[in-house]
């Protein structure tokens, strides 16, 4: 691979051509903190705007799932488990982590197997998975479902908030925030292939390139789209070749589309939308823990202050939030753009 100078001159090269000041989306949370570590931002000519994007799934999780998840985990008898990020995300009124204080059995884990194995072991025990990300981590879930359905667990179930990434760029597009380009998640990419994003960038003109997490990578991704728009260029382009190949990942998707109906999901910021999320299929509705709990159907909520909503969208950067850094940090969040290990404000505020 050249070295990270020649991308980065690559880069300035494109932005002298174009001579105006440019956007782009830096759509997946690890780009955003892969940028912040490696001090990029500061490197790039001041016409070049990098625009972090909602590919946080702890951050575009709905408030409504949050809460939903908050009464899981209060449901007497019920083992809540989730991924680390996930606990210390505000509730209206309380957390995962303060609801433990208070007695109630929410565990980490680090794989949907780890909770499947749990209810193997303990079958008094009723298990229920926070279930949230995006489709790369949805075939791993789609896969312990078939697991739990095959091996007859009774006492396991999921919360499914997981979300596809491809509406919310659309979303994003037709929003108030002016992209023209996208460095689309290396790691979603690899499950959905490039060709997925190609109507985006064809129907909005916003080229759109699969890049991985390494410096020179992003840097690469930022030559590439800079290029692509200076020569009038559209279309769905791979950075990651190491990773991303045409077609994607079929056999996690066989697996995802067995368990998962797509369905409309509601986002953080970017309210409902069409097609966006993935709901158990009604042969599964036995492991579904939103039925098997009768969970009510709550109205729309959101966070007071909190504008990580606003963040996801593009249309402010962190700092331009006025609880940023002072109020909301890291230890005594607001929201979860400054929880997870993904959120642009968290990368803000370690890296500045």
């Amino acid at each position: 691979m050249a070295r990270p100078e020649a991308f980065l001159d690559r880069v300035r090269q494109a932005a002298d051509e174009l001579g105006r000041h440019v956007r782009i989306m830096e759509v997946c949370g690890t780009h955003t903190h892969a940028i912040g570590r490696g001090g990029l931002r500061s490197l790039l000519p001041h016409a070049v705007e990098l625009v972090s994007g909602p590919g946080c799934p702890v951050c575009v999780t709905s408030q409504r799932d949050i809460e939903r998840i908050l009464l899981l985990a209060r449901s007497p008898g019920v083992t809540l488990c989730s991924f680390g990020d996930m606990i210390r995300v505000p509730g209206l009124t309380t957390s995962l982590v303060e609801e433990r204080s208070r007695g109630a059995d929410v565990r980490v884990v680090y794989s949907p197997l780890d909770a499947l194995e749990l209810a193997s072991r303990e079958p008094e025990r009723a298990v229920v998975f926070a279930a949230v990300g995006f489709e790369t981590t949805a075939p791993g879930v789609a896969s312990v479902v078939l697991q739990a359905s095959e091996r007859g667990l009774t006492n396991f179930s999921v919360y499914a908030s997981h979300k596809l990434i491809v509406p919310a760029m659309k979303a994003v597009l037709e929003g108030a925030s002016r992209i023209e380009g996208f460095l689309t998640p290396g790691h979603v990419s690899v499950i959905i292939g490039p060709e997925a994003y190609e109507e985006v960038a064809q129907h909005y003109a916003a080229p759109c390139v699969a890049t991985g997490f390494e410096p020179s990578d992003v840097l690469e991704g930022i030559a590439m789209v800079l290029e692509c728009i200076a020569a009038k260029r559209t279309g769905s382009f791979v950075q990651y070749t190491r990773a991303v190949k045409p077609g994607g990942n079929a056999r996690a998707w066989d697996i995802l589309l067995r368990v998962f109906d797509v369905a409309e999901a509601e986002w953080r910021g970017l309210g409902v939308i069409p097609g966006s999320g993935l709901v158990l299929k009604e042969a599964f509705a036995a492991l579904d823990a939103a039925r098997r709990y009768a969970l009510p159907d709550l109205a729309p909520v959101q966070l007071p202050r909190c504008r990580c909503g606003d963040v996801l969208k593009g249309v402010i950067h962190p700092p331009e939030c006025p609880f940023f850094g002072n109020e909301c940090t890291p230890r005594n969040p607001l929201g979860p753009c400054m929880v997870s290990s993904e959120g642009s404000c968290a990368a803000r505020y370690k890296y500045g």
